[in-house]
């Protein structure tokens, strides 16, 4: 018997875990509420007057509001403000008092995301980092390049938003609040009827005396409310009508919902219309500085015009190029200064400084070339203004085109929040269940237990379990699963996906961010925030990176001007109108500008939000770039049986008798004994039990066993009136000294080879019949396992079940390799012994009992459907209950650790030929230079390329389709 069935695990379709959220919120208390409670344990308190000594001892601390301390419990109950006193300081007070403090809570961590402004490379991202962790506070952060968002987990006794927001803008960046930990549910109304702050205030206070309101933030100027709520107490047509409620004569308020734009793709349009207009203001002036530099003066009569001087050997041309470079230079060329600035300020650079530092050489010698032509009449020299206010505006375009790319590296997450519809169907029922009425709202508006209509065509506002009707419901678009999907009374839905042709009337059980699409977005999100190790190789590169350039294009400057002073290449090499110091200085400013970070520090950030975000609509999560890199290592995947390789729903195929106990009492006996169970196993001997009953006339109520016992590894035992009926296998009859004949043995031996798992009944120490029970395999079970060996990796089962039929199984699937009879702990040892083997190990399990095994594992897949999912242990969640997606995780992490190494081949591969070309070594040989505008423009081009490079996956499609196999 599979060790599921052996501690009393939940069945993955139970009932009971109807409330569980997809993903488990954060339990984090909110950073604005100004008093909070601690409880904790007090030991060596033997009498009230203990007690009493330490209600007075915390009571007299600075910031204690009430403190209650159970003396009976030794339990203590304290409410404080924590801008004024935090835990830590109220344990060490009991402590000098003289008694130990037990079970102390941890510190409170709130986590909040912010999108972070003005990031360009990775020394930006860290610098970021390093400047939030050095606030007070705060535990761990997470800065996202590609995402341009950070992840902050603090103690808000300590700290707060604000703080953590003040430090980002001391580093030199951008911050916005995007959520808090206290969002998890949330809704935005607009209030009318508000004429003054004191209709607020009323508003205000009759929304916080609401049970399960968390926080109200009022805008009396724009005459909006945001409110944070507990789902499980109120929700917002609750709110809305309260704040109805608020108003008398001859006052009245009304309240709708506010939904606010998405910030996202609002700043992402802002940004991509800035670089817009930056890149076409630069090129207003610096197409006419081209136009006077490289062409006009090769066309007469206008080159006679642009060389005519207007004192000494100042020109015309040179003026004019002069003041339509500057503007670019100060003006629109500001923000590589500000950035500069900053990133020197933090002792750290970036490609801001390598812009700036190229533009500024550029256009300073130019300007003393200017003064030098005005101040001498026989002075003969060439300016490179044109080369300032180009080299600005390719690389203004260079981040015009980035932006847009990077904004397509989201698309498949923006796809999937959009699944949800706008508006619902409501529905009123009477006490029979009958509709009395119906009304369409938004749905934002809906609350948990909400009985909502959903008609054919019609998508599924949020998750819920079906009450009445019946249908089939597409969720191909979060699963993954082509084929529609029965759905009847009891079953469960997930908002987003289609209804197909019945009309279904569904109870909402998750609503707002625990739906499972929002928790899947979330998850997504979190991966694509996460670091893949393979990042820091950049992190490493980038930190040197600026400060290597700079001297390498000192050096060239420096090599070649020494050359030209020495005389040791001819004068023929230089180019018309241009001395050997300005051949010079145009082969270190190219070096300058050829050089790009930014490739290398998008290389990896981006290809991880399009694999993350693709995986998740083929069904695969994927939970950071942690697990996408260790999932291309896999050598070894351990597969466990019930549920896994087999469907999970097993069923007894014959029953048999070994005793004088009629086939009545035989199922009265196993069905009172596993009636506790909720495996699969026991619920399918209670199901064959109660039928055979049912058939027989038999209405006798199943009497519950008592002294009910679970046996890990063996089976379940218990008192069924008086007699001791044990239900298990071979080795729970052993432990009881329960003798197993031979007519048993060749019985259990037979069924074995048929792959079924034998349950023994035994009845006051005699085994009394058997259950032969079947659990048939997955039909794309063979095909996955092969597909596997085809990669070069290997196949082990691991299970609870008894050697024979796991053998059986492993023969049919072709797996070589079988450890059976393992409980969940030893799964985890098994794991644990191929790893030190030096193997990459896969566990793929049902998330029921498998979690040592999942955690254990280099990499662990949960399988399991829809919100069913056990989440927690494992790093890759196949959402739907389909062993092919073991392949599309391995074989999608494959491609996209490639798809890193190539956008690594093309940044640094860029750098290395760029920067040589750049600093003139064909030059000799061909002729060949860069000069600094087009080294502005290879630089530019280089993100552009990486970015589009981690968009190919986009096309990533499955490797194996079983139900085409199965067709051909």
């Amino acid at each position: 018997m599979d060790s599921n069935h052996l501690n009393g695990g939940v069945d993955a379709n139970g009932m009971d875990d109807i409330n569980r959220p997809l993903l488990e919120p954060l339990d984090v208390r909110a950073a604005d509420k100004r008093i909070r409670t601690l409880k904790f344990k007090i030991g060596e308190i033997h009498c009230a007057s203990c007690s009493t000594t330490i209600e007075s001892v915390v009571g007299s601390l600075n910031g204690v509001k009430s403190v209650t301390v159970s003396p009976i419990h030794g339990q203590a109950a304290i409410d404080y403000i924590p801008e004024l006193i935090n835990g830590s300081k109220i344990k060490e007070a009991i402590e000098d008092a003289g008694f130990p403090v037990d079970e102390f809570p941890e510190q409170d961590i709130a986590v909040c995301r912010l999108r972070i402004k003005g990031m360009m490379c990775t020394s930006c991202s860290e610098s970021v980092e390093s400047a939030l962790r050095m606030v007070d506070g705060v535990k761990n952060a997470v800065v996202g390049l590609a995402l341009e968002e950070a992840k902050v987990h603090f103690d808000p006794n300590i700290t707060d938003t604000g703080s953590i927001m003040k430090a980002i803008e001391d580093a030199g960046f951008g911050s916005e609040l995007i959520s808090s930990g206290n969002d998890v549910n949330k809704v935005h109304l607009k209030l009318e009827g508000v004429n003054s702050p004191e209709d607020m205030t009323i508003i205000q206070s009759s929304l916080e005396s609401v049970e399960g309101v968390n926080n109200v933030e009022v805008d009396v100027l724009e005459k909006k409310v945001t409110i944070t709520y507990d789902a499980d107490l109120t929700g917002p047509r609750s709110l809305i009508h309260c704040i109805e409620e608020a108003g008398s004569n001859p006052k009245s308020y009304q309240a709708s919902l506010y939904v606010p734009p998405r910030r996202r793709e609002a700043e992402q349009q802002l940004e991509t219309q800035m670089y817009r207009n930056q890149f076409f203001l630069s090129c207003l002036f610096s197409v006419p500085v081209f136009l006077f530099s490289m062409v006009l003066p090769m066309l007469s009569p206008y080159g006679d015009w642009l060389m005519y001087k207007i004192h000494n050997m100042l020109t015309v041309g040179m003026l004019l190029r002069w003041i339509l470079c500057t503007p670019v230079q100060f003006i629109i060329g500001r923000r590589f200064y500000v950035g500069s600035y900053h990133a020197l300020r933090r002792r750290s650079a970036n490609m801001d400084v390598l812009v700036a530092l190229g533009t500024n050489v550029a256009y300073f010698y130019s300007v003393y070339i200017a003064m030098k032509a005005l101040a001498l009449d026989n002075f003969e020299g060439e300016d490179f203004f044109e080369t300032s206010s180009m080299l600005i505006s390719f690389i203004l375009l260079g981040k015009y085109l980035e932006v847009l790319a990077r904004g397509k590296t989201s698309d498949a997450l923006a796809k999937l929040t959009d699944l949800t519809p706008e508006t619902a169907y409501l529905l009123s029922l009477d006490a029979d269940g009958n509709a009395i009425s119906e009304m369409e709202i938004s749905t934002q508006l809906i609350q948990r237990n909400d009985i909502l209509k959903i008609v054919p065509g019609a998508k599924v506002p949020v998750d819920g379990i079906v009450i009445s009707g019946q249908s089939h419901v597409n969720e191909s678009m979060i699963t993954g699963e082509a084929r529609p999907i029965s759905k009847r009374l009891g079953d469960k839905v997930i908002g987003g996906t289609m209804n197909e042709n019945g009309c279904l009337q569904v109870k909402a059980t998750h609503v707002g961010s625990e739906t499972a699409l929002s928790q899947i977005v979330q998850l997504v999100e979190a991966a694509q925030l996460s670091r893949a190790p393979v990042q820091k190789l950049a992190d490493q590169i980038s930190k040197f990176f600026v400060p290597a350039v700079v001297i390498a294009a000192f050096l060239t400057w420096l090599g070649w001007f020494i050359l030209g002073e020495f005389g040791l290449y001819p004068i023929s090499w230089t180019p018309k109108g241009m001395d050997r110091f300005e051949l010079a200085l145009q082969f270190g400013i190219s070096v300058l500008v050829v050089a790009c970070p930014c490739a290398l520090g998008l290389a990896t950030p981006t290809a991880v939000m399009v694999a993350t975000g693709k995986g998740a609509t083929q069904g695969v999560l994927i939970k950071g770039g942690n697990a996408l890199e260790k999932a291309h290592k896999v050598k070894t995947v351990v597969f466990d049986k019930t549920g896994t390789l087999t469907v999970g729903k097993p069923t007894v195929v014959s029953a048999v008798l070994f005793s004088n106990y009629s086939m009545e009492e035989f199922c009265t006996a196993a069905t009172a004994a596993e009636a506790n169970s909720e495996h699969p196993i026991a619920k399918s001997i209670v199901e064959h039990a109660k039928r055979f009953l049912n058939k027989f006339g038999s209405t006798e109520h199943v009497v519950e066993a008592k002294d009910f016992e679970v046996h890990t590894g063996a089976g379940v035992s218990g008192r069924v009136g008086d007699k001791m009926v044990l239900v298990g296998n071979k080795r729970l009859m052993r432990e009881y000294n329960v003798q197993v004949g031979p007519e048993v043995e060749k019985f259990v031996s037979e069924n074995e080879k048929l792959a079924r798992t034998c349950v023994l009944v035994s009845i006051d120490g005699k085994v009394a019949g058997s259950f032969a029970v079947t659990d048939p395999v997955k039909p794309e079970a063979a095909c996955v396992i092969s597909y596997l060996h085809s990669m070069g990796i290997s196949s082990i089962m691991v299970t609870g079940d008894n050697w024979a039929t796991a053998a059986a199984i492993a023969g049919e699937v072709g797996i070589d390799e079988v450890f059976a009879e393992t409980d969940p702990m030893g799964k985890a040892d098994r794991i644990k012994e191929l790893q030190m083997k030096g193997l990459t190990v896969t566990m793929v399990g049902d998330g029921i009992n498998d979690s040592p095994a999942l955690a254990a594992a280099d990499v662990g897949m949960a399988i399991g459907a829809g919100t069913d999912v056990a989440i927690e242990a494992a790093d890759i969640v196949l959402m739907k209950s389909n062993l092919e997606d073991v392949v599309t995780a391995i074989d999608l992490s494959r491609k996209t650790m490639s798809r890193i190494w190539l956008n690594y081949v093309w940044a640094l591969g860029y750098n290395i030929l760029g920067m040589p070309v750049a600093a003139g070594i064909l030059f000799p040989f061909t002729g060949i230079r860069l000069p600094p505008w087009l080294a502005g423009a290879c630089m530019a081009a280089s993100s552009v390329s990486v970015v589009c490079s981690s968009l190919l996956l986009q096309s990533y499609k499955k490797p194996l389709h079983f139900q085409n196999i199965k067709s051909t």
